[in-house]
C-alpha cells in the first residue's frame, strides 16, 4: 500500500507547506505596512508613524529585509551543528511571533528591538524549512524535487496574498499596532500546525553534526561568542556609542555582507576538504549568489518604492467608497505578485516537468537568465509609469495598470529564478554543507535587498523627476546580466556535472 502523499509529493511536504504559508503571511503582512509606517506623520493623523524621511525608512527597510537573509547562513550553522532542522524551525517560530508582538507595543525602542528579533527568527526558520524540503526528494529526480519546490513556493505566496489584504487593511485603516499583533498570531497558528504534523518529516530533520561531547562544546561555544558579540552591538547601538545613520550604516551592511560570503566561499573551497566535483558545483553556487543578488535588488523595490508609488502616484479610487478617505489601502499593491505566484506556479511546476520528459527542461543558468530579463523589462513599464507622472500636470496619478503589469513580469522571473535557486542549492550543496549553502542562497538576496533600500532612496516622491531614468538604468543592468548569463550556459553545465 502506497504511502499518503500531498498533489502527488511527499506527506511531508504539506506540513512544511502550510508552516512557510503561515510565516509568510507573518512576514508579508509586517512587511507590507514597514515602510508606509515609518513614513506616515509622528502627529497631525488618525493613525500616527515614525515620521521618518523616505530615504531613512527605505535604508532601514533594506537593512531589515538584508539582515533578515543575512542571518539565514548562522541559522543554517545552527541547525547543522547543534539542534537539527525541526528545532530551528520551532525557535525561529517562536522569535518571530515574539519580534511582532514587540512591533504592536507602540513604543519606538520596542519597535525597532522587534525588527532585530525576527531577523534572527526568520534567521532560524527560513533556511532550514527549505532544507527539509530537500530532503523529502532525496532518492527521486530533478524535475520531481523543482516541481515540490514550486508547489512548495506556492504554499509561500497564499501566505503572502492575504497578508497585506487582512493585516495591511488593518494596519492602514485602523492602527499599525493592530496590524502587527495580528501577523504575530497567525505565525502561532503555523507552529501549531508545524507541531501536529511533525511525523510527517523526514527523520533526519532532527539530526546535528556535532556529535560528539567535544564537537558540541565547540559548537556552543562558538554560538555563546557570537551571540555576545551580537548582544554588544546592539547594546552599544541603544547607548548611542556611534552613529546610526540609515543610509550611512546600510553602506557598510553591504561592504560586509560581501566580505561575510567571501569569507564562508573561501573557507569552503580551501578547507572544506572538497573533491573536485563537489568544488565545481559550488563554484556554481556563488554564480547564482551574484545572480540572486541582482535579480532581488530590483524585485525587492515591490515593499518600498513601488509601495510609496502605490500610495503617492497611484489612483486608489477603485473600492474606495468602503473606506472613510474614499481611497483602498496602498498596501493591497502588495498582494499581487504573490497571487500571480498561486495563479501561475501550476503552471510552471507543469511546464518543467513536461519538457523533463522530453528532455527539452532548459538548465539551472537558462532559467536564470530568464528570470533576470524578465524582471528588467518590468522596470521599462514602471519607468514609463513614472514618465506620466512626471510630464503630467501636479497631483497626476495613474492607473494601478501599471504597477499590475511590472508585478506580472517581475512574477514571471521569480518563478524562473526563485524557486529554481532554492532547490539548485540543495542539489550542488555537499550533504554535509546543505543548510549553510542554503545560507549563502539568502546572502546573496541579503545583499540585493539592501541595495533594494538604497536604491529605493533616490526613487521617492521627493525625487520622481529621476524615477524613469533610474528605472531605465536597473533595466540594462538586469538584462544584461541575463544575457550574460545566457551566454555562459554551457560552461556553467559543465560545473555542475550530473546535477540538471
Amino acid at each position: 500500500m502506497s504511502s499518503p502523499t500531498f498533489l502527488g509529493h511527499p506527506r511531508g511536504l504539506a506540513t512544511l507547506f502550510f508552516t512557510e504559508m503561515w510565516e509568510r503571511f507573518t512576514f508579508y503582512g509586517m512587511r507590507s505596512l514597514l515602510v508606509l509606517f515609518m513614513t506616515a506623520a509622528v502627529v497631525g493623523g488618525d493613525n500616527p508613524g515614525l515620521g521618518l524621511t523616505e530615504g531613512e525608512a527605505n535604508a532601514i527597510y533594506g537593512l531589515y529585509l538584508s539582515c533578515v537573509y543575512l542571518f539565514a547562513l548562522p541559522g543554517g550553522w545552527i541547525a547543522d551543528r547543534l539542534t537539527g532542522q525541526r528545532n530551528a524551525v520551532i525557535a525561529g517560530g517562536l522569535l518571530i511571533a515574539l519580534g511582532n508582538f514587540m512591533l504592536a507595543v507602540g513604543d519606538r525602542t520596542l519597535f525597532f528591538l522587534g525588527l532585530v528579533v525576527i531577523v534572527l527568527g526568520v534567521g532560524l526558520l527560513k533556511p532550514n524549512i527549505s532544507a527539509m524540503v530537500g530532503k523529502l526528494y532525496d532518492d527521486m529526480p530533478s524535475s520531481k524535487r523543482d516541481a515540490g519546490f514550486s508547489i512548495f513556493y506556492m504554499g509561500i505566496n497564499l501566505g503572502a496574498v492575504a497578508a497585506p489584504l487582512l493585516v495591511g487593511t488593518i494596519g492602514e485603516k485602523i492602527s499599525w499596532q493592530a496590524g502587527f499583533a495580528g501577523a504575530g498570531l497567525l505565525m502561532l497558528a503555523g507552529l501549531v500546525q508545524f507541531h501536529l504534523m511533525r511525523s510527517t518529516l523526514p527523520a533526519t530533520a532532527n539530526d546535528a553534526s556535532a556529535k560528539t561531547p567535544a564537537e558540541r562544546r565547540r559548537a556552543w561555544t562558538g554560538l555563546t561568542i557570537g551571540l555576545a558579540v551580537f548582544a554588544a552591538f546592539i547594546a552599544a547601538a541603544a547607548l548611542g556609542t556611534f552613529d546610526l545613520e540609515p543610509v550611512a550604516l546600510a553602506e557598510k551592511v553591504g561592504v560586509a555582507i560581501v566580505l561575510i560570503a567571501a569569507f564562508f566561499f573561501g573557507y569552503v573551497f580551501l578547507f572544506g576538504k572538497l573533491s573536485s566535483e563537489e568544488a565545481k558545483r559550488v563554484a556554481v553556487i556563488l554564480v547564482l549568489f551574484f545572480g540572486a543578488a541582482t535579480f532581488f535588488m530590483g524585485f525587492e523595490l515591490a515593499g518600498s518604492t513601488f509601495n510609496l508609488f502605490a500610495r503617492d502616484f497611484t489612483d486608489r479610487s477603485a473600492f474606495g467608497s468602503f473606506f472613510a478617505d474614499g481611497q483602498h489601502p496602498a498596501s493591497w499593491y502588495q498582494s499581487l505578485n504573490p497571487l500571480f505566484v498561486v495563479a501561475f506556479s501550476p503552471v510552471f511546476a507543469a511546464l518543467w516537468v513536461q519538457l523533463g520528459r522530453r528532455n527539452l527542461e532548459p538548465s539551472i543558468p537558462a532559467k536564470f537568465a530568464l528570470g533576470l530579463i524578465q524582471m528588467g523589462l518590468g522596470f521599462i513599464v514602471i519607468a514609463y509609469a513614472a514618465h506620466l507622472v512626471v510630464s503630467g500636470a501636479e497631483g497626476t496619478k495613474v492607473l494601478p495598470v501599471w504597477l499590475l503589469l511590472t508585478y506580472l513580469l517581475h512574477t514571471f522571473g521569480e518563478l524562473c529564478l526563485s524557486p529554481i535557486g532554492l532547490s539548485a542549492v540543495t542539489k550542488l550543496a555537499p550533504p554535509r554543507y546543505v543548510s549553510q549553502m542554503m545560507g549563502t542562497w539568502f546572502a546573496g538576496t541579503a545583499l540585493g535587498n539592501l541595495l533594494s533600500g538604497l536604491i529605493a532612496g533616490h526613487l521617492g516622491a521627493d525625487d520622481i523627476a529621476s524615477a524613469p531614468g533610474r528605472y531605465l538604468m536597473i533595466f540594462a543592468l538586469a538584462c544584461t546580466l541575463g544575457l550574460l548569463m545566457a551566454i555562459m550556459i554551457k560552461p556553467i553545465k559543465r560545473l555542475m556535472g550530473t546535477v540538471r
